[in-house]
């Protein structure tokens, strides 16, 4: 992956994705902001699910810009982040972020002028995808380097989380050394129903497309996380120390300790967001 004219940052950028919505991608970027905000963590999130806006859904919040009023509105980086539970911080991608490969080089050094401001404010920024296949879920699962990809037992969720890195495979940017793609076993009844989705997505994905995946923790099936999504109040909030909470807590810690990351420095959000446009102007 090009490097932002050598600038490394020690910001995280975490894509949170699925192969198929219903799966709690979205429940789980939200909790998993909180717990490592516990953590001492600073994190925003970035809502990339354009059109659908499920994180403002789930958080009860409408922000008032998106990230292409930096350039069409003249807004300051400031300006666009709301405030959410816990200190976090939220962007709105905005439909407008899809037309993205269309701007020229002036507003692009503009956009990744501000958005490089975000690395010294966070130390996480968790971007929610959008789930299946489209063309701007795969631009952020190319230029992101660390995935979380959330799976769960239905086998519907299990094949279409390989047809989705089957297609990132098949795009020539992708490398499969220079990604961390961590499964998130989600709804599950126990820790060995957990393991075995991992086992079995692992399986054909190293067998068929050589791509190795790391196993990050589970979630048990939990009917308190549904009526947490409709209160518009985090689980991770409302139930502090219950089961999910210590599951997610777990997944957060793993994170945070990770020594492999301890020693890599990455382009922060800015260069994520530079790659994200190069890839969709060459996809057009």
């Amino acid at each position: 992956m090009q490097r932002l004219d050598g600038y490394s940052s020690p910001l995280r950028v975490l894509a949170v994705t699925s192969g198929k919505g219903g799966v709690g991608k979205t429940s789980f970027s939200v909790n998993l902001a909180i717990q490592l905000e516990k953590m001492g963590k600073r994190v925003l999130i970035l809502d990339a699910d354009f059109g659908l806006s499920n994180v403002e859904v789930m958080l009860g919040i409408r922000p008032q810009y998106n990230i292409s009023d930096l350039i069409y509105k003249q807004k300051n980086i400031s300006d666009i982040i709301t405030e959410g539970p816990m200190n976090i911080g939220f962007i709105s991608g905005g439909s407008g972020v899809q037309d993205l490969g269309n701007l020229d080089s002036k507003q692009i050094k503009l956009l990744i002028s501000k958005l490089s401001q975000l690395d010294s404010m966070y130390d996480n920024i968790i971007i929610d995808t959008g789930a299946g296949i489209s063309d701007s879920v795969l631009e952020f699962v190319l230029t992101c380097p660390e995935i979380m990809l959330v799976v769960t037992p239905e086998p519907t969720s299990i094949t279409d989380a390989y047809s989705l890195l089957k297609a990132v495979n098949r795009k020539k940017e992708f490398i499969a050394t220079q990604k961390t793609i961590n499964v998130v076993s989600n709804k599950v009844e126990s820790e060995s129903e957990g393991m075995e989705i991992y086992k079995k997505l692992n399986a054909v994905a190293s067998k068929f497309l050589n791509i190795q995946l790391e196993y990050i923790g589970y979630i048990y099936h939990d009917r308190n996380i549904a009526k947490a999504v409709i209160e518009q109040n985090p689980i991770t909030i409302t139930e502090p120390k219950g089961e999910t909470a210590r599951l997610i807590f777990g997944i957060a810690d793993r994170i945070v300790n990770d020594k492999k990351y301890e020693e890599q420095q990455g382009q922060g959000i800015a260069g994520v967001f530079l790659n994200y446009i190069k890839t969709r102007r060459r996809n057009k």
